[in-house]
C-alpha cells in the first residue's frame, strides 16, 4: 500500500487517518501522474482535482469486506476506482449494509464512480481471480483509487 497526491491514506497504531507526508520517511507523496489526473477529469463528474490516490497491491486470497468511504470531508466528491492486473469479484450493496448486494467482475482497465447516491453504499472486494492477467509481475491486482478529501476553498 501506497499513496500519490497531496494527502495519504495512512493506517498504523494511531488509526487511519489522511496525512500529508508518509509515517515513516516523514516525505511527501509523489504527485498523481497526469493520466490518473485525465481518468478523473473524464469520469468524474466532479471539478475538483483529487487530492489522494490510494495504491493497493491485492494478491492471491486478499480481500476487502463491505465498508463505505466516509473519511473525507467532501463526502460529495465521486470515489474514482482504477483496476490494473488480475481480474477481482467486485461486491456492490447499498446504503444498508445488511441490503442486497450484487456481484461484478472487474477486469484489468476497469473503471468504478462511485458517485451521486452510490458514492455511499457498501462495497468490497470478494476475491481475485489469480493468473488471470500477466500485467502484475508475480500476479495481482493493482487498485488505485482517487478520492478528493478537503472540500476545495
Amino acid at each position: 500500500m501506497t499513496n500519490l497526491g497531496s494527502l495519504g491514506w495512512v493506517s498504523d497504531q494511531a488509526g487511519y487517518r489522511y496525512q500529508a507526508t508518509h509515517p515513516v520517511t516523514g516525505l511527501p507523496w509523489p504527485a498523481i501522474p497526469q493520466a490518473l489526473l485525465d481518468i478523473w477529469a473524464a469520469v468524474s463528474g466532479y471539478a475538483p482535482l483529487p487530492q489522494a490516490c490510494l495504491v493497493n497491491l491485492y494478491q492471491q486470497g486478499a480481500k476487502m469486506g463491505l465498508h463505505r468511504d466516509e473519511n473525507e470531508e467532501d463526502r460529495d466528491a465521486p470515489v474514482v476506482s482504477i483496476s490494473l492486473g488480475d481480474s477481482a469479484i467486485f461486491r456492490l450493496g447499498g446504503p444498508e449494509r445488511s441490503g442486497p448486494t450484487t456481484s461484478l467482475k472487474l477486469t484489468s482497465g476497469d473503471v468504478v464512480v462511485l458517485g451521486g447516491s452510490s458514492r455511499h453504499f457498501y462495497h468490497g472486494i470478494d476475491r481475485v481471480l489469480a493468473g488471470s492477467s500477466s500485467l502484475v509481475q508475480g500476479g495481482g491486482r493493482i487498485n488505485l483509487t482517487m478520492r478528493v478529501v478537503r472540500r476545495p476553498g
